[in-house]
Formats: C-alpha cells, structure tokens, sequence
C-alpha cells in the first residue's frame, strides 16, 4: 500500500503547488523561465522541489477521498512568503494537527479495505489451489507439491539445512531468490517463518518441492518489504544439505 503524508510533515510554513495545476499544452514554464547564473538557478530549484514533493502529496491525499482547493493552497503559499497570512500560527496549528487527523483516519480505513481485499483473493487462490492434482494440504492450511522426491532422513525444527530457492508472489512477481545471488542459503529450520519451518521438515536431501504458504504462516497481516499485507508465499525449494542439531550431553550419573 502506498504511504500518504500528512501536509503538517511540511513544516507548515509552506503550503502549495502550480504542479497541482492541470497541464497546460502550450511550453513549460521552466522553458520562459531566465536561469541566468547559479542564485536564480538555486531559488527556481527550491520552488520545483517543494511543489513536486507538495503536488504529490494533495494527489495522494486525493487518492484517500481528501481533496482540498488548490487555490487556497496556493495562496497560503503566497501569503506566506509575503508575511500577509489571514490565519493565526494558533489557528494555523490547529488545522494541521485536525489534517492530520483526518488523514490517519482515513489511511487507516484503507488499509483496513486493502487488507480485506487481499484476504479474500488470498482465499479464494488457496482453495482454487488445493483442487489441483499433486497439491497436498496439512493440517496447518500450508499447501505444498512434489516437484522432485526424494528418500531419506528429513530435518528437525532444530536442525540447519542449507537449500537453493525463490519465492514469488501469486502475480509472479520474485521478492526473494538465491538462485539470483548465485549461492544457497544456511540457515536453522526454526528462525524462519512458520510455513517453511513446516514445510522443509517434509523433504530428504535432494528433494524439491513447491510450496503455497497463507499468509498466516508467513507475514500475516502486516506484510514485510515488498511483500503485501495477507499475501501468499510461493516459494520453490531445494534441500541441498541437512546438519543436524546438537545432541544434548547424556548427564554422568552420581556416584
């Protein structure tokens, strides 16, 4: 989901934006524009920057169900700079802190939306999934293939495996692959999110299986980098090698 930023994280002392404004069909302005020396290019950069940040800022608030006039906000802008504002810093303040408000309701509620969205498409992949032949369902609701078997000891919750692998979103889309970094990954089976801790313990040295892990047992509800809220884990993995854990030490009895 995107982030939206509340007007106030602009210091208040700076409101608005000509990149609001519709384009125009006739030459930018930068091209009427005389940036003569270094001082005028300078003072021209400021306002292109803060209208840039600011215009993209309304237009996510727009995106929210938030519009505001943008002849105001220009004219705020214009006040200000002349030290001829109508409101008081009190009043000024107080708006603000109201907008913001305002918006944290709303990114709320559509995160809120988003994440129910996903829930149901998330839903409705799985079980169109689980109908297909080849996928095997346990117990936990992790959904899993057989792409090369494999016979032999399997891993414990305890044990390091090390293993080639990619995950994918359900679009396709790769967040994550050591077959791009060119090197498998070593790692203990239980510091890793729950669908994997499961599902490699189901595997022999060689195996690869497929495997579609619900968003329970991945991140769940808050996602993590580039991977959305409540979505499912495609991941394709090869256990190339098991160590085992430890044994613990047998206690010498007392004499």
């Amino acid at each position: 989901m995107k982030k939206y930023f509340a007007v106030s994280v602009l210091a208040a002392s700076i409101f608005a934006v000509t990149g609001c404004q519709e384009e125009k069909a006739e030459a930018p302005a930068a091209a009427q524009v005389a940036l003569e020396n270094v001082d005028q290019q300078q003072a021209y950069a400021i306002g292109a920057s803060v209208s840039r940040y600011i215009a993209t800022t309304l237009e996510q608030q727009k995106e929210l169900g938030l519009e505001l006039d943008n002849a105001l906000v220009l004219k705020g802008m214009q006040d200000g700079l002349s030290g001829e504002v109508a409101m008081s810093e009190e009043d000024i303040q107080a708006s603000l802190k109201a907008l913001d408000e305002k918006l944290a309701g709303l990114v709320e509620a559509k995160a809120a939306e988003d994440a129910a969205a996903a829930k149901a498409e998330s839903d409705k992949y799985l079980a169109d999934n689980a109908a297909r032949e080849g996928v095997t369902v346990t117990d936990s609701g992790l959904q899993f293939e057989v792409l090369t078997d494999a016979e032999g000891d399997k891993p414990s919750a305890a044990d390091t495996v090390t293993v080639h692998y990619k995950g994918t979103l359900t679009d396709g889309s790769t967040f994550d692959s050591s077959y791009d970094r060119g090197e498998p990954a070593t790692f203990p089976l239980n510091r890793v999110i729950p669908g994997w801790t499961e599902g490699v313990q189901l595997m022999s040295k060689g195996a690869k299986y497929k495997f579609f892990i619900p968003s329970e047992l991945g991140y769940g509800e808050n996602g993590a980098g580039s991977i959305p809220p409540n979505s499912i884990l495609v991941f394709e993995v090869e256990l190339i090698d098991i160590e085992k854990a430890d044994a613990p030490a047998e206690e010498t009895p007392a004499s």
